[in-house]
């Protein structure tokens, strides 16, 4: 892959505001395939999990409390294009003598890319192919994609940590367009004197969740997140998960209006590393909770491009 600096702006610490632009080319397929986890691979970054992993975390709990990192779901949250409706539906009042009523609701939404939902590999392309090569046209049916389906994913549970971005700079939300650097990254590690290790679930906050049920058109407008040169050094932690509070956990839109999302492709496409986005973080960042048992399990829609889901940690 090829990242091309252009301009690099200053920094202004008063109003926590970047302008830059980063270019980004996406890399040849036989540059990128097969992935490191060989070819015909479809778990990518779920690779690391494993007893070992399970173990690791395991040793951060030691309270036993636990946060919840999911939103709730309901037709007010920030939804953009995509669609949450709820219809609530009697089935039943059973005639026996204890007047046993039931209820059940039908749900119409785009159940793997709304709330707090992790991205599958079938979520994000560059032009026809996926990670690891597959092609949308030659997995992608009425009933699903054959291939990278988010049934794939399972069970993680790994170790995790909170990159308090907003606090390290001093506020309580970046600004909209503010681009978070290496520079912050390794930052805010040095301050929660930690070190990301492979197969981590690193979590980064902005604050821009806050913003989740107060302001849900500035929520879904233009908003703080990690660049391509971040997004680039994030790959080589060799991270199983990388998540956040804001609406696709990179800076939107790119400070290049020639490139679109470059992360989501940087992440998913290239690299088979998945996205969590629209993350609850401001409980743990509140409690300056830093390093904790990261537990998520995607629904396991057969051929979906991703899950809600509700993460958890524990510590």
């Amino acid at each position: 892959m090829r990242t091309n600096i252009v301009a690099v702006a200053a920094l202004f610490f008063g109003g926590i505001s970047t302008v830059s632009a980063q270019s980004w080319t996406p890399p040849a397929e036989a540059d990128r395939c097969p992935s490191r986890w060989g070819a015909g691979d479809e778990r990518g970054s779920g690779n690391h999990m494993g007893s070992e992993t399970v173990l690791r975390a395991a040793q951060l709990i030691r309270s036993g409390e636990v946060i919840e990192l999911g939103h709730e779901l309901h037709p007010g949250m920030p939804l953009g294009a995509r669609h949450f409706d709820l219809y609530p539906k009697p089935t039943a009042h059973n005639p026996a003598s204890n007047r046993r009523g039931s209820n059940e609701e039908l749900v119409t939404t785009e159940l793997g890319q709304v709330g707090t939902q992790l991205d599958g590999f079938a979520h994000q392309s560059i032009g026809d192919t996926f990670y690891n090569c597959f092609r949308i046209s030659e997995t992608m049916t009425r009933a699903g994609f054959t291939n990278l389906g988010i049934e794939n994913v399972g069970m993680l549970m790994t170790r995790g940590i909170l990159l308090d971005i907003a606090r390290l700079k001093g506020v309580d939300m970046l600004a909209a367009d503010y681009e978070i650097t290496t520079e912050d990254l390794q930052a805010a590690l040095d301050d929660a004197e930690l070190t990301i290790q492979p197969g981590d679930a690193v979590i980064i906050n902005t604050g821009w969740g806050q913003l989740w049920d107060t302001d849900v058109p500035r929520f879904l407008g233009p908003a703080p997140g990690i660049g391509v040169a971040a997004a680039e050094w994030l790959v080589q932690q060799d991270p199983m998960i990388v998540g956040a509070d804001n609406q696709p956990v990179e800076i939107q839109p790119n400070p290049d209006p020639e490139v679109s999302l470059p992360g989501h492709q940087i992440f998913l496409a290239v690299n088979g590393i998945h996205l969590l986005e629209r993350m609850r973080l401001q409980e743990l960042a509140d409690r300056e909770v830093s390093e904790f048992a990261f537990i998520m399990q995607p629904l396991r829609i057969r051929g979906a491009t991703g899950s809600t889901v509700a993460p958890a940690a524990i510590f």
